[in-house]
């Protein structure tokens, strides 16, 4: 079932999406950087999974239609 969403409010979606993806990972980072520097790179996790999710939006926004199949 497709979205019924039009293809400018898909991109803002995933404008939005990338906002909070690169506000959330900063604030993070900067909280990592302050309190616990020497320690393990804890933001990793959120940077890697949480970019997963943003790049499969991002292909879901700007990928191709798929044909419909013929029955």
């Amino acid at each position: 079932m497709r979205s019924t969403k039009s293809e400018a409010a898909k991109k803002w979606d995933l404008r939005v999406h990338l906002l909070f993806y690169v506000v959330s990972n900063v604030a993070q980072i900067i909280t990592w950087w302050i309190y616990t520097p020497e320690q393990f790179f804890w933001p990793m996790w959120s940077l890697v999974f949480w970019g997963i999710g943003v790049a499969f939006h991002v292909w879901a926004v700007y990928s191709p239609p798929r044909s419909k199949a013929v029955r």
